[in-house]
């Protein structure tokens, strides 16, 4: 249970995506969904520290003894989020509803055209985000993605929407890289998304209360805020069960800025404070959390260092 989640294997590999992607497009979406239940049976009997994992979270979160239902339906969620991104890819919101909060605050930050960093979180659905790009045509969007670490899914993505991978920062890229092509992005005033709650193997982290105890958190996209000096707003997009989703925005400040004289006790407030939201999303929607690994023992065996180095570290995805 202590192992990084870099370490698990992709889940399902590329035939079980494909199948996926079959069984989707070709059946359709309620069709689809038939099969969400032996995968999640298949998933819970057969993938262990997964299912550990979401046991031991779902006891945080929950007031009740967790029973082996509410584990299952916790998988059960994030298989139909799985099988809903070929929905989203393939077809934008057509087969959904996916309500809005604070897109208007959203599109005030894009109008001033310095670009916006958007961070979310592993929780709900990213792709929902995807979607909705589409009401805002005149609007780039860029996700920061490791395509090394689900190679499969990313091929999958990119049979589905051919285009994507010239939306697609590659987070396995040197640092350097990554952050010119971010500024590239924001300097033409494109929206930069990426995941800010899960850390890289030897990434620098600091750690801040989630659920009562202290969690590790990747500082890297908050340097890369400062280095940017660009508006950031935190978005979560939850799945709601059926075809719904509902899509928040929340602007979460208009730079960041982080002393050089005075590093971690910034990076400590600015951290704390995404970690606040995340909980306040947890508690809204607990299914919705897709780390499917012991996420306050992770790194354990490194120790949490004081001081991260440059802008341009690893960013976790």
């Amino acid at each position: 249970m202590s192992a990084h989640w870099q370490s698990r294997p992709e889940g399902g590999g590329r035939f079980a995506l494909w199948l996926i992607r079959s069984i989707g497009l070709y059946g359709g979406r309620r069709f689809g969904r038939l099969f969400l239940y032996p995968i999640t049976l298949y998933f819970f009997l057969r993938r262990k520290p997964e299912r550990e994992a979401s046991r031991q979270y779902l006891e945080k979160v929950l007031p009740r003894p967790v029973t082996t239902w509410q584990v299952m339906k916790h998988i059960h969620c994030f298989a139909a989020t799985m099988l809903d991104r070929v929905f989203l890819l393939a077809h934008g919101e057509r087969d959904f509803q996916i309500e809005t909060e604070g897109l208007e605050l959203l599109v005030e930050r894009i109008e001033q055209g310095r670009g916006v960093l958007l961070f979310g979180s592993h929780q709900g659905s990213f792709e929902a985000l995807r979607a909705l790009a589409s009401r805002q045509p005149d609007v780039s969007l860029r996700v920061l993605l490791d395509k090394q670490k689900t190679p499969a899914l990313t091929e999958l993505l990119e049979a589905l929407a051919p285009g994507i991978g010239d939306k697609v920062i590659d987070a396995s890229k040197d640092g350097a890289t990554m952050v010119l092509q971010m500024a590239e992005a924001c300097a033409q005033g494109a929206m930069v998304a990426l995941l800010a709650d899960r850390g890289r193997e030897h990434e620098v982290l600091r750690r801040a209360e989630l659920l009562g105890q202290p969690a590790p958190f990747p500082v890297g996209p908050w340097l890369l805020a400062h280095t940017l000096q660009v508006p950031v707003v935190l978005c979560f997009g939850l799945y709601l069960g059926g075809n719904r989703y509902r899509l928040i925005f929340e602007p979460f400040a208009e730079r960041v800025d982080i002393p050089r004289h005075d590093r971690a006790p910034a990076l400590d407030a600015v951290i704390g404070r995404y970690a606040q939201r995340v909980e306040h999303y947890i508690h809204v929607a607990p299914y919705n959390w897709f780390n499917f690994y012991d996420f306050w023992q992770q790194d354990l065996h490194a120790p949490v260092r004081p001081e991260p180095a440059v802008a341009g570290e690893r960013i976790g995805n």
